[in-house]
């Protein structure tokens, strides 16, 4: 996968497109990420001892990485991590628009 932990994302398709926001859990196994204040629902909570009043939550639920794309943070454009090789042989991601090292 491509996409990271604190990395900022853009949505590019379903009911949130258009807005950014940042990844807070990567689920590499089901190709899933979960992306701070995007794809919300609400969840029923029973009362409990670390919630004694109980209600109705709203939750992040886990988008589909093939939803989304990174975000640059110069030119501020949505990009596909390109990777470039170092000259100490290191790889890193890059903008494809403006070459940016986004690591």
């Amino acid at each position: 996968m491509d996409i990271k932990k604190g990395d900022t994302v853009t949505v590019i398709t379903g009911k949130d497109s258009g807005k950014k926001g940042k990844v807070l859990k990567v689920i590499p196994d089901d190709n899933r990420i979960v992306i701070e204040g995007i794809n919300k629902a609400k969840k029923h909570q029973k009362p409990s001892r670390s919630l004694p009043q109980g209600g109705i939550l709203q939750i992040e639920c886990p988008l589909n990485v093939s939803n989304v794309m990174l975000l640059c943070n110069k030119c501020n454009k949505p990009t596909r991590g390109a990777k470039k090789i170092l000259d100490n042989d290191q790889k890193v991601r890059v903008c494809k628009h403006c070459g940016e090292v986004l690591d």
